[in-house]
């Protein structure tokens, strides 16, 4: 946390553009300025990434590639190769350790990076950026775009204020006017349940969330009350984290209407697909199941098992989620607003990798 005599913090976002299929561009000449879907070809298989050539076609990552296919039928469709992407994402990270030691990964094509001490002299964030996107360029013939903020959460809307290939900059003393007519959606958090229950109490935008008692929003929305009235008035504490191991990989929906729980098996096993190929990435099986439920009243309950061995497939995946529904004792009259599955407890980086065979889709 910062304290009342810390410098403000200096935070860069960076986010590669279309990363995966600006490789699969750059690598092959014959890919340029044609439309590029990043995914293997199958019923079941989902997008990885779509070139800015696709996505005018309405295509989106993690869309089924089917779908993909039928809004952009001259699409070509690329397999993905995750250790040439990891490559380049090295090629990357290096980049951004020249500028500081505290770079914490999001992923493999984005970034949060603490620059309040920057180790080449450069005498501001906003230069700093400058400089690792030209040099991201020059290096890796692929583009980037980054966001300047005191904090993660505006530099991460800032990255994508102006993309691709662009650089957005919220200088502290511009935060409220940035925030006040931004749609509440932007906000971190906020789906579209909680966006329609905002807009029941005639919250449009940050500024009409901002009018709202910080005992009020802990009211009605819970431990994520308090949350709310923080990024309202863009705060947000939380340190750019070096090297965080990861402990976790879940995915989670929120319904457009409340349902009882023997309705939930179809979100959770759709949940658990999408689990399944997140971890596809780092090749590593997590042994502990966690589904997460969320009440209509905003209740959350969690109920998870740890099995002899991890799940092999998406499918045992699934089923282990939903043998884990008869464990929620909620009265049946209970709705349920929200449903997820998580993957934990996976082995250190030296432990036994999945695989690659064994998945059948794409992230």
């Amino acid at each position: 946390m910062t304290g009342p005599s810390a410098p403000p913090r200096k935070i860069v976002h960076v986010d590669m553009d279309a990363f995966y299929a600006s490789v699969e561009q750059r690598d092959r000449p014959e890919l340029a300025g044609r439309p590029v879907v990043v995914a293997w070809r199958g019923a079941r298989s989902v997008v990885c990434a779509a070139s800015y050539e696709a996505r005018r076609f309405g295509v989106r990552s993690a869309m089924p590639a089917v779908r993909a296919e039928r809004l952009c039928p001259d699409a070509v469709f690329v397999a993905p190769d995750f250790a040439r992407y990891r490559e380049v994402s090295r090629q990357v990270r290096a980049i951004f350790l020249r500028h500081t030691d505290l770079v914490e990964p999001l992923s493999l094509d984005e970034a949060y990076l603490d620059v309040t001490v920057e180790k080449t002299g450069l005498a501001t964030a906003t230069e700093t950026a400058r400089v690792i996107r030209d040099e991201v360029r020059a290096e890796t013939r692929l583009t980037a775009s980054a966001g300047v903020a005191p904090n993660k959460f505006l530099a991460k809307i800032a990255s994508d204020w102006r993309k691709p290939d662009g650089l957005f900059v919220i200088r502290p003393h511009e935060v409220e006017a940035f925030l006040t007519p931004l749609p509440v959606a932007r906000l971190p958090g906020v789906g579209r349940t909680t966006e329609a229950v905002l807009a029941g109490l005639g919250i449009a935008t940050v500024g009409d969330l901002r009018r709202f008692e910080l005992r009020e929003l802990e009211r009605r929305f819970g431990r994520f009350g308090p949350r709310l009235w923080e990024l309202a008035r863009g705060i947000d504490e939380h340190p750019v984290e070096p090297a965080r191991p990861v402990k976790s990989v879940s995915c989670e929906d929120t319904f457009p209407e409340d349902l009882p729980l023997d309705r939930l098996a179809p979100a959770l096993e759709e949940a658990a697909r999408r689990v399944w190929e997140a971890t596809r990435r780092r090749a590593r099986a997590g042994r502990t199941v966690t589904i997460k439920l969320k009440t209509a009243d905003f209740r959350i309950l969690t109920r998870r098992t740890t099995p002899p061995r991890p799940p092999a497939s998406a499918e045992e995946l699934a089923g282990i989620a939903l043998a884990l529904l008869p464990r929620v004792e909620e009265p049946p009259a209970t709705r349920y607003r929200l449903a997820g599955v998580g993957l934990s407890n996976f082995p250190d980086e030296e432990g036994e990798a999945i695989q690659p065979g064994l998945f059948d889709d794409s992230e």
